[in-house]
């Protein structure tokens, strides 16, 4: 044996040694060399190890994924021989609400359930196709009683595999990039952006592979510590039991508790209640299990394939390989003191002791002047990098409250005879009516007591007082709790948690940089900007202090991928819209560019900063930049080498501007279409519509 080859059967040895001393159950069951050989359908791509080469098999050059109805989609026979290969974990779901639909499928006690109960337990959390935002899909089967119309596949995938062993998701990845099928993966369905979805496609559902375990003594790199491993079925609220099942332990997760464990919410960087404290979630990284597109079964961490180590922490899901279990840091037990904080405007002609709109908790402080509420605001936000500098976090809800209705058939509100252009801050609209408001805040410390958030919180509402007309606002110790991170009041249930009901979101964002905050004149430009979209716009507005900077990512945190934009931000700002079943493709195209106008805004006062792609608008513009900084080249570099073959695409990940989504109605954003290549666009191709 040469030299070369003597390194190459090293480094494979080494690699075995490392895998089999930190295999999840589930993950000893793996695709053997010599059965994938016999089976042409799910053989492993062709690599070169001993140059780390990877890919050998050349690209397909087809113009489009296989669709059902080309004739490169495989037939009846070649899914049952796959099926057989599974063991039987091949699944052909129909959306649930197919049960609403006259036809065969129709089923009056199941669409009762559907529309009545199912956002009441874990229904659509547990099942294999649904996403909780459905406008991606395509809205072509919503759930209603007496629903008229048809029900169609539309953007949900063809077939799903069940994935509870490694094995099961090298066979999917094999079969998919052998027969040029879309692959798309999924766990709960907590996708704003159209990732979990995609007709035509071939799904790995990786929502059972929810095992856990506990490293008392961990040594990875330079970190030696307590260690956790799981699987990327595991949601946030099954996390927290384990944490308190092994005494309160804290780990690092997300904010909503039937978000997935890791999984997408990992993969694009990740935030929580201790995000300021501790990180964001691909901080916490210390080794990741993951299958790549040529099939294997490999293990990224510091000391091994620190390229995808590197990409897995933040550069995007669906991109680089299926994630199946990840080892994160675990540290002791901590506390969470929360303080709440509550405001709202009456309409000037409302004269109530409460005032008409959204409920509101009876600590409310009320202003009823307007421009009053946006000096209240004004005061609050100043003190947003104070909470993040203290490694603390919030999260608010600002909701308009208008006359007339935010209008969501795409009608472009004039500002003043106008529409808002490229970096100015509309002024105020006559035609909005009179406007209320409620804005809402929970700030959270970690590891503090309430004397010592009642003394940090302090200065904000002596900033309150100095303020005519806002000395009301008082801080009230009853506003002040602590509970522990992973404690019994932390832990809201020990059975499935009730899923988040079915929605029609869209989301828009900003990570706004701390250099919003260094002159009065750039912090008053921002709030101009944050007010225009909320009073002339009526967009709800949603936020989030946080400040994962790179010394609070530690080691090897701040190695990752994480958009750098995370670094230096002290606030995630979102908008959010509704995009309903129903709305036309023209009116969505028109509502994008009534939206986009207040982003611009938004863009034009952070210079340079980003978003957070987990909860942003995949319209973004220049999204390479906004989502991946100055990180993009090198993660598009380990792209092209990881994934030759485009196995892994969802849309605004690495590299998917290569590929596009031909949607039957020429809607945007949608996934309900066949994936084609962009540069071969020209080309003369069977009509879409005919392979439906």
């Amino acid at each position: 044996m040469g030299p070369t080859l003597l390194r190459a059967a090293i480094r494979a040895a080494l690699l075995a040694q490392i895998v089999q001393g930190s295999l999840l159950d589930f993950e000893s069951v793996q695709l053997e060399s010599k059965h994938a050989a016999a089976n042409p359908a799910v053989r492993f791509a062709q690599r070169d190890e001993s140059a780390l080469v990877f890919g050998q098999s050349p690209p397909p050059e087809t113009e489009c994924r296989a669709f059902p109805g080309s004739d490169d989609w495989p037939s009846d026979n070649d899914w049952r021989s796959f099926n057989q290969t599974l063991g039987g974990a091949l699944l052909k779901p129909l959306p649930p609400a197919a049960a609403c639909y006259v036809g065969p499928n129709y089923d009056a006690a199941k669409c009762r359930f559907l529309v009545t109960n199912a956002t009441n337990n874990h229904f659509y959390l547990d099942d294999p196709v649904t996403v909780l935002t459905q406008w991606p899909q395509g809205n072509t089967c919503p759930p209603a009683l007496n629903a008229t119309g048809t029900c169609t596949q539309g953007g949900f995938p063809v077939y799903v595999v069940n994935a509870t062993s490694v094995k099961h998701v090298q066979l999917a990845v094999n079969f998919a990039r052998n027969n040029n099928i879309r692959l798309i993966i999924k766990n709960t369905g907590h996708d704003f952006g159209g990732r979990s979805v995609g007709a035509g496609s071939l799904s790995i559902w990786t929502h059972h592979l929810k095992e856990f375990q506990f490293l008392q003594r961990y040594t990875k790199g330079n970190y030696s510590g307590m260690a956790a491993q799981f699987g990327s079925g595991l949601e946030t609220w099954e996390l927290f039991n384990y944490m308190y099942q092994y005494g309160n332990l804290t780990i690092a997760a997300a904010g909503v508790l039937t978000v997935g464990g890791n999984g997408g919410w990992f993969a694009s960087g990740g935030h929580g209640n201790v995000a300021s404290f501790y990180g964001l979630g691909a901080d916490q990284a210390l080794e990741i299990h993951v299958v790549t597109a040529d099939g294997r079964f490999l293990v990224a961490s510091p000391e091994e394939n620190e390229d995808l180590f590197f990409a897995l922490r933040g550069g995007g899901g669906s991109t680089y390989g299926v994630v199946t279990s990840i080892v994160v840091k675990v540290y002791p037990p901590i506390n969470l003191v929360r303080a709440t904080l509550s405001i709202a405007c009456r309409p000037p002609a409302d004269t109530n002791t409460r005032a008409p709109f959204a409920p509101v908790n009876s600590g409310t402080f009320y202003v009823n002047d307007t421009a009053l509420f946006w000096k209240a605001l004004g005061v609050y936000f100043r003190f947003k990098r104070t909470i993040v500098d203290g490694r603390g976090t919030d999260w608010e809800y600002l909701y308009p409250l208008a006359a007339s209705p935010v209008p969501t058939n795409g009608t472009l509100v004039p500002v003043n005879g106008t529409i808002p252009g490229n970096g100015t801050v509309p002024g105020n609209s006559s035609s909005i009516g009179t406007l209320g408001f409620t804005y809402r805040v929970g700030i959270t410390f970690p590891n503090r007591t309430v004397d010592q958030v009642a003394t940090l919180l302090a200065p904000l509402y002596a900033s309150f007082a100095a303020v005519p007309g806002l000395g009301h606002i008082t801080l009230r110790r009853a506003d002040i709790q602590s509970t522990p991170y992973s404690g019994p009041a932390s832990v809201t249930s020990l059975t499935a948690l009730p899923a988040s009901p079915l929605s029609a979101t869209r989301y828009r964002s900003r990570l706004f940089p701390r250099a919003n905050w260094a002159t009065d004149p750039v912090f008053e430009s921002t709030m101009a900007a944050i007010r225009s979209a909320v009073e002339d716009g009526r967009y709800i507005f949603h936020g989030l202090s946080i400040g994962p900077t790179a010394a609070i990512a530690g080691y090897p945190g701040r190695t990752a991928a994480v958009n750098p934009a995370w670094r230096e931000a002290v606030l995630h700002a979102i908008l959010i819209t509704s995009q309903p079943a129903g709305l036309t493709a023209q009116a969505a195209r028109d509502e994008e560019a009534r939206i986009q106008a207040y982003m611009r805004v938004w863009r034009a006062v952070s210079p340079g900063a980003g978003a957070y792609m987990n909860e942003a608008d995949p319209g973004e513009p220049d999204w390479q930049q906004a989502f991946y900084g100055a990180n993009y080249p090198r993660l598009l570099a380990i792209k092209r080498r990881r994934d030759p073959w485009g196995v892994f695409w969802a849309q605004t990940t690495v590299g998917s501007d290569a590929w596009e989504v031909r949607t039957f109605d020429g809607y945007p954003r949608s996934q309900n279409g066949r994936l084609c290549r962009v540069e071969q666009v020209g080309k003369t191709t069977p009509a879409a519509g005919a392979a439906a």
